[in-house]
């Protein structure tokens, strides 16, 4: 999904900017890569700098209640500091790594109904402007994917997605949202929990995994948020028995009970060296932490045999996501001819 639009600010015969970014759906931590197009004017114009600005849609919510925003999240200078001539051709590649929190927009090639984009701002002669806004699609890490697919053996079901403003305590978080992967229990804690949310927190050195289960309430008690956090590698994952780790990190989740305080909680699994044998932890178990969950923009989801099911939220289709793609580009070229 390609836009192109003149410079407002310049006015008609001003150049026109066509960024294009290469097939394929990077994770965290990888490489961008593309090239920016540029034609030029009807005059000669000064480029003094070609900025990508990575671009994301996220829920926030305030005392009104909830609405959505779009939050920047990184920005990178990928040329300029030279003369375009008019009607003159130039492309200028370019090579970026995303950010290692980058949200995971599919698994297995389906969305999940996370709108990211790549907005690009190109300066002439003292004038700004975004002129065009690609939608970015990133894929999972080896040790997401293989997280996510232990849920799916496991007979958890994918719900929704969304990216919530704001930071988890306690955490290493870098930017200013988390992705929550919201899923539905299995029969085996169905009893137990109505839903379980998923954060991945990734570095160059590993992943946090957070956990959060909305806890059923008994008989003389009302239900409560647990919150879990676990570190993993990104070594050895395929030497992991991931069904076996993720099952005991939702026993311990949802067995442990806090009768009062706030606690923090930590689990490391990975390969240090030992090809994949699960490390010492401790495991404690806390209340809801300034961690809020809301209603994720519904999708479907196929992740294949051993993967999650598929399943519908909201009434909405895999049409529909498509939509609320494209309002988000729409959106975003009427602001900025608005300010134009």
């Amino acid at each position: 999904m390609v836009f192109k639009r003149l410079l407002g600010s310049l006015g008609v015969g001003g150049p026109t900017v066509d960024t294009v970014l290469d097939p394929g759906a990077p994770r965290p931590g990888a490489a961008l890569t593309g090239q920016v197009h540029l034609k030029g004017g009807d005059a000669d114009f000064d480029i003094e700098h070609i900025t990508l600005e990575l671009v994301a849609r996220v829920e926030v919510e305030h005392e009104e209640g909830e609405g959505e925003g779009v939050v920047a999240f990184e920005r990178f200078t990928v040329g300029g500091g030279f003369r375009l001539g008019a009607d003159e051709l130039q492309s200028v590649p370019f090579t970026v790594a995303l950010p290692w929190e980058t949200p995971v927009t599919e698994l297995h090639g389906q969305g999940l109904g996370i709108v990211l984009g790549v907005r690009t701002e190109l300066a002439v002669a003292g004038a700004r402007d975004k002129g065009d806004l690609d939608q970015l699609s990133v894929g999972p890490l080896p040790v997401q994917e293989a997280i996510l697919e232990a849920f799916g053996g496991l007979g958890f079901g994918f719900r929704s997605a969304d990216l919530e403003y704001g930071r988890i305590g306690g955490t290493g978080q870098q930017l200013p949202f988390y992705q929550e992967i919201e899923l539905t229990p299995s029969a085996q804690y169905a009893h137990r929990i109505t839903e379980i949310e998923v954060t991945f927190l990734a570095g160059p050195g590993g992943m946090e995994v957070v956990l959060e289960a909305d806890k059923r309430g008994g008989l003389f008690s009302s239900g409560h948020d647990a919150v879990n956090r676990f570190t993993v590698s990104h070594d050895g994952v395929e030497h992991q028995d991931w069904n076996a780790i993720v099952d005991e990190w939702l026993r311990r989740l949802v067995e442990h009970r806090t009768s009062h305080g706030s606690y923090g909680s930590h689990g490391s699994y990975g390969s240090h060296g030992d090809h994949g044998r699960a490390g010492h932890y401790g495991y404690d178990e806390r209340h809801h932490d300034g961690r809020h969950s809301g209603p994720g923009m519904g999708t479907v989801v196929a992740a294949g045999a051993a993967g999650l099911a598929v399943g519908v939220v909201g009434g909405m289709v895999a049409a529909e996501v498509v939509d609320e793609v494209g309002d988000f580009f729409e959106d975003e070229e009427e602001e900025a001819e608005d300010e134009g």
